[in-house]
């Protein structure tokens, strides 16, 4: 059952080569030191580490995929993982890097939104066996917390650190308003860690403040030293975040084929560091295909790869990471139906025909007919631009309504002729 504490002894895996791995991997900074962090984990101590995840979405993304990968690498060495459900926080939403205020959610709103979350996150962690991941919910401390509680954590934390903060600070020169429950964002993710006694925390490094500050609390209130790492993140050509809220994510329930066709969508500057965040590959391989591709070597350095074409390194990002998440067989499969398709710049000849009256909406046939799984998932691709009759603009509405026969583009590979009816 997940939550229950493991009470079988695990035996600590303290190989420097893997260790290593670990820690400069896809790692932007490690707190209080890397050193400091490397030593414990030699020594063959049992460490208890979590990454928390506030559901403000219905699926997770490649963003989550990568600081779970990351879980995993601990949880591989034998140490005890938490995976961290904000269902608490997620209703607030975290403020960092917003220029605005973020939409606060119901309870219902957040609980929904993470139903599909630890059956995602199980790609790479395991929940059960010898050393199990944990899941908890922050809701299980802080709605219990009374007031003065709140008002004693506040005490611990100063206006002026967080008016430090550059997305505060930008709001203030920008005169725009900050609202009080979003200075109270840190203290709650902070409080985490000392709710939950563990000995680390890891995230992505826009994330770096609020662990910070739950690396205060820890020491000041239980005496105990914590460490921080934080992860890379995968930014696009204008440095902002793979996510939902810029749109240009890849969530964790699209199916193979459209996975595939979003990532051979990625600006060239994103395949090395995909290739290091996201896939397996050793760094090594990684480092000489970077090296390729800025000299544009004759000599390709895999079979079926020309070092003067950046769309062949391409193809095998997206091949590796399709692997991970759908399997080798899927990620074959998706690659061939890309390049018969969209390499032609065609639209496949076997594609679905379906016969509909006229005002049909077309959320509701794409649902009928299985090419959307659920109502949110097409507003998503609608919000992305993604939906669109071959050959027209991008629809912009949720509720719009066919009004003649036309093949219709959903995603990256999915197509529909949708006839009207008499």
């Amino acid at each position: 059952m997940f939550g229950i504490k493991n009470t079988k002894k695990v035996n600590v895996i303290c190989d420097e080569v893997k260790v290593t791995e670990l820690l400069t991997r896809g790692v932007e900074n490690v707190y209080p030191k890397l050193d400091f962090l490397k030593g414990r984990l030699m020594s063959g101590e049992r460490l208890t580490l979590y990454l928390g995840i506030d559901p403000t979405g219905p699926t997770l993304h490649l963003g989550h995929g990568i600081l779970i990968k990351k879980l995993k690498e601990f949880q591989d060495l034998g140490h005890e993982i938490i995976l961290l459900i904000g269902d608490f926080t997620g209703m607030i939403g975290d403020p960092t890097d917003k220029s605005a205020t973020r939409k606060k959610l119901t309870r219902e709103q957040v609980l929904e939104n993470a139903k599909e979350y630890v059956k995602q996150a199980s790609v790479f962690l395991n929940f059960k066996g010898e050393n199990p991941a944990l899941v908890k919910y922050n809701s299980e401390w802080l709605g219990k917390m009374s007031f003065g509680d709140v008002l004693e954590l506040s005490s611990l934390v100063t206006v002026d650190q967080m008016l430090k903060r550059d997305m505060f600070d930008n709001r203030v020169k920008e005169g725009k308003p900050i609202y009080l429950h979003e200075f109270m964002y840190p203290l709650m993710q902070g409080y985490d860690c000392v709710a939950m006694n563990v000995d680390g925390e890891i995230g992505g490094n826009d994330q770096t403040f609020n662990m910070l500050v739950g690396r205060d609390f820890l020491k000041i209130l239980k005496n105990k030293e914590k460490f921080v790492l934080t992860g890379k993140l995968l930014t696009d050509s204008a440095g902002k975040k793979m996510g939902k809220t810029e749109g240009n994510m890849v969530s964790l329930d699209q199916d193979a084929g459209e996975m595939f066709g979003k990532i051979m969508s990625w600006a060239d500057g994103l395949i090395i560091p995909a290739f290091e965040l996201c896939t397996y590959l050793k760094m090594e391989e990684i480092q000489e295909m970077d090296k390729k591709l800025k000299e544009g070597a004759s000599d390709g350095i895999n079979e079926g790869i020309n070092p003067r074409n950046p769309r062949d390194f391409k193809f095998k990002l997206a091949t590796e990471i399709v692997k991970i998440y759908h399997g080798e067989a899927k990620a074959k499969e998706a690659g061939e139906d890309f390049e018969k398709t969209f390499k032609k710049g065609g639209v496949p000849e076997d594609i679905m025909e379906v016969n509909f009256a006229k005002d049909t909406r077309l959320g509701e046939i794409l649902l009928a007919e299985g090419l959307v799984k659920s109502k949110s998932e097409f507003a998503r691709l609608v919000d992305e631009g993604a939906v669109s009759a071959v050959g027209k603009e991008a629809i912009k509405t949720h509720d719009f309504k066919i009004s003649e026969s036309a093949v219709w583009k959903i995603g990256k590979r999915r197509f529909i002729k949708i006839n009207i009816k008499g």
